[in-house]
């Protein structure tokens, strides 16, 4: 039976979520909906529901309960709860309510002047943005014991028991094979075409992609897609919100971008709802949230049973853009190798070399090796190094993430751990369910999503990045299983040696 407390504590859990629920859709508005010069309101509005929130998080009834609870005996389940909230009411009741204030007023108008600097490509006008930003970071990590390692704390904050050291190992052995093929790739004599697909109606590309997500096993009862600046998901199962962003050449970006949101959302839609607010009803990080919409983005939508679904449907919405583009060059184009500048936009190959790329540049700046100033230089000596690419303005470098503009640091290894976890998970579930493939030439995609359903989302937060994947593949999160599928995808369809 549940402790006497456990059920006050729930209460409580779930009514700061509640709150945040709010908070997510005024930020989802604000990137959707709100008119250009609504701002100022909008973080007042987004300051005093984060002052709200903070309080009601702090709340030291909360902490009495964790207290009276951690004395006794537990359950397992109630046992990952009563941790989960010991680690979110330390943290608030050490951050001050006049920072939490300032802190959530900042994010709005950064993202504002973000977004106006990328317009104008006026990186100068969000440097003290950025600046602030950082200084705000350290100042919080420093209020949470973690002044010494204020990147590590980000990390943390992210992927639970990650840190920059343990990322390093992996990132490098990573590199180390995925260089080289990029390389072979780069030198093959097979080269594919993306600018194929001209003048695509955004209508039809809007019904296509509708289609796709809707037969994945997205709700769009309990949610639904929109355009922004970035493509994003957020909210809850409950009230999911996503978008993404159309080009008439090249319907291919909108489709992978939707697919890949997608797959977060199935994820937040595959946490028990009986248990929102509590740690047994959120993701366990977004490591593993990235391996959701990498798996589908990746191993299922740019693979040929997929299409072999897909393709008459495609084409028959977009007949005079297809006419003379063959099966086997629109599979070309959907797994187009070609080193880019934009991340969003980059190919699965080179994809972990942008997460490298900022990585690093997150390293130095709060290791004091790198200023904001000198951020821009710094990016496109990095993007030389790694993509053999430099940007012409800073629309194509330093400003081209939203990230930063919110103070999310120590996010994007996230992508890159998520993609290793993906290509971990697909050969389990490949091993498990050797007609899997089949099914998604069929156009049933359910075994899959229920598997997941069953490893992944229903354990919401019992297991975090590295003992889940331990858990469900048997084996240490690894990227061996992401450079094995790699080469097996693209070394066959370029005619590279592994």
């Amino acid at each position: 039976m549940p402790a006497p407390a456990y059920p006050d504590l729930v209460n409580k859990l779930q009514r700061a979520h509640l709150l945040g629920t709010v908070s997510d859709v005024l930020g989802w508005d604000e990137q959707v909906n709100l008119p250009p010069d609504s701002g100022d309101q909008r973080a007042a509005q987004l300051t005093l529901l984060a002052e709200l929130s903070h309080t009601t998080a702090t709340d030291p009834a909360i902490g009495q309960l964790l207290t009276a609870l951690e004395a006794g005996p537990l359950g397992a389940e109630e046992r990952v709860v009563v941790r989960q909230a010991r680690r979110d009411y330390d943290r608030a009741t050490k951050l001050p309510a006049d920072f939490v204030r300032e802190k959530a007023g900042h994010c709005s108008r950064a993202y504002h002047a973000w977004a106006d600097a990328r317009a104008r490509d006026d990186f100068a006008a969000y440097a003290p943005f950025l600046e602030k930003h950082l200084e705000l970071a350290k100042r919080e990590a420093a209020y949470l014991g973690h002044g010494a390692a204020p990147y590590d704390y980000y990390i943390d904050l992210s992927d639970p028991g990650m840190n920059a050291a343990r990322i390093e190992t992996l990132f490098t052995e990573l590199k180390a094979g995925l260089v080289p093929l990029v390389r072979k790739i780069a030198a093959s004599p097979v080269k594919a075409r993306r600018d194929l697909l001209q003048g695509c109606p955004v209508a039809q590309q809007d019904i296509f992609l509708r289609e796709v997500t809707g037969k994945l096993g997205f709700d769009y009862r309990r949610g639904r897609i929109d355009v922004s600046v970035h493509p994003f998901c957020s909210g809850t199962g409950s009230d999911t919100r996503m978008t993404t962003r159309f080009d008439v050449n090249d319907p291919l970006k909108a489709l992978f971008g939707s697919i890949h949101e997608t797959g977060h959302g199935l994820y937040e839609q595959g946490l028990p709802r009986e248990h929102a607010g509590t740690a047994l009803g959120i993701h366990a990080g977004m490591g593993v949230h990235e391996s959701q919409s990498r798996l589908w983005e990746n191993q299922v939508a740019r693979g040929r049973p997929f299409w072999k679904h897909f393709e008459p449907r495609f084409r028959e919405l977009f007949p005079s853009q297809t006419a003379d583009v063959s099966a086997e060059q629109l599979y070309l184009a959907i797994n187009a190798v070609k080193p880019t500048l934009i991340r969003v936009d980059a190919d699965e190959v080179t994809y972990n070399l942008h997460i490298i790329l900022r990585f690093e540049l997150e390293q130095r700046l709060f290791r004091g090796e790198l200023d904001v100033a000198g951020l821009s230089a710094a990016w496109k000596q990095a993007s030389r190094d790694l993509l053999g690419l430099e940007p012409a303005n800073n629309r194509e470098g330093v400003l081209q993430d939203i990230h930063w503009s919110g103070g999310a640091f120590g996010y994007f290894p996230s992508y890159c751990l998520g993609n290793m976890l993906a290509a971990q998970l697909w050969y389990r579930a490949l091993g498990l369910m050797p007609d899997l493939e089949q099914d998604f030439a069929r156009g049933d995609f359910s075994k899959l999503l229920g598997w997941l359903r069953r490893e992944v989302h229903a354990r919401g937060r019992r297991l975090l990045l590295l003992d889940l994947a331990r858990e469900v593949t048997g084996e240490d999160l690894t990227p061996k299983y992401l450079l094995r599928y790699l080469h097996e995808r693209y070394a066959t369809l370029y005619h590279v040696r592994p």
